[in-house]
């Protein structure tokens, strides 16, 4: 047998090509295995003629967590009796290092105090709560990532505060069980007077936010183009949403993903939506907390 050391080390190098042959046949590279699957993903699309950024969240992965952020990290958010200001969307973006952070509700950019709309759970605590707010459509997040949409000016059921881990307060509501729903008498219905949002035809800067049927999938879409609330619902349900409402829009609307905005906002914020998956993970308080609402130990105070 040639144990010659130009053979060893031939040998050596074709067990290395082997390899690395065999790797590239099943798709396998050193980078990807390294990399974790992405469970938030954002690419720009164009639909009925709209163009869009349309991010997707994939809420069946364990690593998958949806929160709320606050202007200057504020604990509470903004109320007319309290107000913690609001922050240039590239600095909400550097301080909350997450796969995907967008615009959240609206909030009075007239008066000083920056007050946000309706009642918001972020991380499992409340972050604004008045008995009172009926208006507008809530989007919660449950145990086990469970999302819910309700409307409640126009539907009789209750809007669990002490169960979610997530939720926000907008609209109007765009798709309900699977059909558009947003007309001029439901967008009154539901507490809104302005023009632009009482004729679902005007044409204006927009976001949205919905929920595929099985519940797995969140759907988070930018628009480019001016859209008018009756378009826009019907792309949402084109894209898979059973359940959609409208977000904070005009110079409000914002997207950054991984770090890169996408989407800059004309204003400063005072709320955002922000999404991390397992390629950009949750900071350690977060995922702490997300274990201990897992585990029932924490719930949001209902006063």
């Amino acid at each position: 047998m040639n144990n010659s050391p130009f053979t060893r080390k031939l040998s050596r190098r074709s067990l290395l090509l082997g390899s690395a042959a065999l790797g590239a046949a099943y798709g396998v590279s050193r980078r990807a295995i390294a990399q974790p699957p992405a469970a938030v993903d954002t690419q720009r699309r164009s639909l009925q003629g709209v163009a869009f950024h349309l991010t997707t969240v994939d809420l069946s992965q364990p690593e998958t967590l949806v929160t709320l952020g606050l202007a200057n990290d504020a604990p509470q958010a903004n109320t007319p009796q309290r107000s913690y200001g609001d922050e240039p969307f590239p600095q909400i973006v550097r301080r909350m290092q997450a796969a995907v952070v967008a615009n959240g509700t609206f909030f009075n950019t007239a008066a000083p105090h920056r007050d946000v709309m309706g009642n918001m759970v972020g991380a499992g605590r409340l972050l604004r709560y008045f008995a009172w707010e009926t208006r507008g459509t809530t989007l919660s997040l449950r145990q086990n990532q469970q999302p819910e949409m309700i409307t409640p000016n126009l539907e009789n059921r209750p809007r669990a505060w002490g169960e979610y881990w997530l939720s926000l307060t907008c609209g109007p509501r765009l798709v309900t069980n699977g059909q558009v729903s947003v007309t001029a008498e439901r967008v009154r219905a539901e507490g809104f007077t302005t023009a632009h949002l009482v004729n679902p035809q005007t044409a204006a800067g927009r976001s949205a936010i919905g929920f595929s049927q099985d519940g797995r999938t969140l759907l988070m879409v930018a628009f480019i183009d001016a859209v008018s609330l009756r378009r826009a619902a019907e792309i949402l349900r084109e894209l898979g949403a059973y359940q959609a409402m409208n977000l904070d829009g005009g110079a409000s609307v914002a997207l950054a993903a991984r770090g890169t905005i996408v989407y800059p906002a004309g204003r400063n914020l005072t709320n955002v939506i922000a999404v991390y998956d397992a390629r950009t993970p949750a900071p350690p308080a977060l995922q702490t907390a997300w274990t201990q609402f897992q585990q029932g130990h924490l719930r949001p105070q209902v006063p």
